[in-house]
């Protein structure tokens, strides 16, 4: 029964939108928006747009990924199990893509531009230096550029003209890169095989996998609670 509910489209298509990282983030910025003080329904707007957004980077990861998916054996993979066509993910990418550029500018413009410039940078992120020392560049740079789509946005565009906080800028491109170690740690296996060399995968061979785990773990915590601390101390925006 499970099989078979998994391989219905609309299933496969969640699974292949990487829904974890996409929830997280998602209920993350939605989160952020309501300790700002926006109200139910802007929130919700928020949450609207993070989760197309992840689904667009979720799919296109798992297009970009699926010959070398495919090599590995991933079977936890609807396109390398056979579950969907990329024709179809290739369609429902165009779907979230026509769909998420309204959602964003409707935060405001420079909300808009904020949000959909860090969505290119992950897209970017998928395609280059993902086996370089500069893996964690593209994910710096996508989390580092929550905080303006936050600060800059509000309901029907009605958002502020400040940028947001530098120091909670920094603590968001930090907390990217831990994001980033958190998940590239279950495929350094695999990475090492075919010869990456992405900063996690350098810093595993060194420390090794568990050590990094923990440490990373443990600054994620700092990074998040750092986060927590600069919005109630300074808000959001300067």
């Amino acid at each position: 029964m499970t099989t078979r509910l998994g391989t219905w489209t609309p299933i496969a298509l969640l699974r292949c939108a990487h829904p974890t990282l996409g929830l997280v983030t998602a209920v993350g910025l939605a989160g952020a928006a309501a300790l700002s003080g926006r109200s139910s329904v802007a929130v919700g707007m928020v949450l609207a747009t993070a989760v197309v957004g992840q689904a667009v980077l979720g799919w296109h990861n798992d297009l970009v990924d699926r010959a070398r998916d495919a090599s590995h054996a991933r079977t936890d993979k609807p396109l390398v199990r056979g579950d969907l066509d990329p024709s179809t993910v290739w369609f429902w990418l165009a779907v979230a893509v026509m769909l998420v550029v309204p959602l964003a500018v409707f935060h405001g413009v420079w909300a808009g531009v904020a949000y959909l410039g860090s969505l290119l940078v992950g897209i970017l992120g998928n395609l280059v230096l993902r086996g370089s020392w500069l893996s964690w560049l593209p994910w710096a740079t996508s989390f580092a550029l929550y905080p303006a789509f936050l600060a800059y946005g509000g309901w029907a565009g009605q958002g502020r003209e400040t940028p947001p906080e530098l120091t909670v800028t920094v603590l968001a491109a930090l907390l990217g890169v831990c994001v980033h170690v958190l998940v590239a740690l279950p495929g350094l296996v695999a990475d090492n095989q075919d010869g990456r060399r992405h900063l996690p995968l350098r810093i595993a061979l060194r420390i090794g996998a568990p050590r990094l785990l923990w440490a990373t773990v443990v600054v994620t915590v700092l990074m998040l609670g750092g986060l927590l601390a600069e919005g109630a101390r300074v808000g959001l925006t300067q």
